[in-house]
């Protein structure tokens, strides 16, 4: 039997208990005032799926408020497809794939996307590499910055992403202005523990030492070399090419002020494979536990960042 079988894929009122089951564990919980011992469900024709009342604040609420769901007239069961197929898409779903398979329309397709992935967004997280592990630095271009002109053969018109991956654990990935010794120096030191092994190319940026971390070896891509013993960041390279198949395959274009959202959502998946015991149906349960406290409403979804 498929997964997408299952009822709150299909039924609203199951799709409700289910998003309330992974947001309220112990039950519902008030958002306007955080009441939950005089909270009662809201019966009859005219009430909408999933209402509660508190009886404390006397107001009205459901589990979409104050989450990435709020104010949305998407049927909820339609919000847990398309977070599962997004999670179960290894190199991610285009809007328009969206909306051909939900059948909403392709700018509620586009903003679905986007909300999704800002539940997928970390929030503070600790040092990597705590103990003596390894964490793998790198730094990749993509597309091109708005109304910035290619000049001679270098990346100042194109896109920053500087990612940071523990080998066996997790990514982190950081979008960035521009790309110097100073802000190479500001990531590390702000993500790895002064206990990590550091792994890097000899690009001009990492080439001097004192990165504040237990020891640091380089791989000389230029001459060749890609592997010395413990020394290389091939675990990155791997990371860097689903990131790259997917976003030029599958959404082709993403504006500067987006990135970072499509960052978390291919280092989300990254950090929930099945390589570390997570499934596509765990993984889009783990969504769901990230959903509080994120509304994105349209306009916001256009502000730079």
């Amino acid at each position: 039997m498929s997964v997408l079988s299952a009822p709150h894929f299909h039924e609203e009122v199951a799709a409700y208990e289910f998003v309330e089951a992974h947001v309220w564990p112990e039950g519902p919980v008030c958002p306007h005032c955080g009441g939950f011992e005089r909270v009662g469900k809201m019966g009859g024709k005219s009430t909408r799926v999933g209402t509660y009342k508190c009886y404390q604040c006397r107001k009205p609420f459901t589990v979409k408020i104050g989450t990435i769901f709020e104010a949305s007239h998407v049927p909820m069961h339609k919000w847990l497809q398309a977070i599962f197929l997004i999670c179960s898409s290894k190199k991610g779903i285009s809007a328009n794939q969206l909306h051909r398979t939900l059948g909403v329309t392709l700018k509620t397709a586009w903003f679905m996307g986007h909300r999704i992935r800002e539940a997928m967004r970390a929030g503070d997280l600790p040092p990597m590499g705590e103990g003596g592990g390894f964490v793998e630095a790198d730094e990749t271009f993509i597309g091109r910055k708005k109304g910035v002109e290619k000049k001679g053969g270098g990346f100042g018109h194109k896109m920053k992403v500087m990612s940071l991956v523990e080998r066996g654990r997790e990514v982190r990935s950081i979008v960035m202005d521009k790309v110097s010794r100073k802000t190479v120096e500001d990531v590390i030191r702000a993500n790895v523990h002064y206990e990590a092994r550091l792994r890097t190319d000899t690009a001009q940026y990492y080439v001097k030492c004192g990165f504040g971390t237990a020891d640091h070896k380089m791989v000389n891509h230029y001459l060749g070399e890609y592997v010395r013993g413990d020394a290389y960041t091939n675990t990155l390279e791997g990371y860097f090419s689903i990131f790259k198949r997917g976003m030029k395959g599958v959404y082709q274009h993403c504006a500067e002020k987006h990135l970072h959202r499509y960052m978390a959502e291919f280092d989300f998946r990254y950090n929930n494979r099945v390589a570390r015991g997570v499934g596509d149906v765990e993984r889009s349960s783990k969504v769901l536990l990230g959903i509080v406290g994120k509304r994105l409403t349209y306009r916001d979804s256009f502000a730079s960042v």
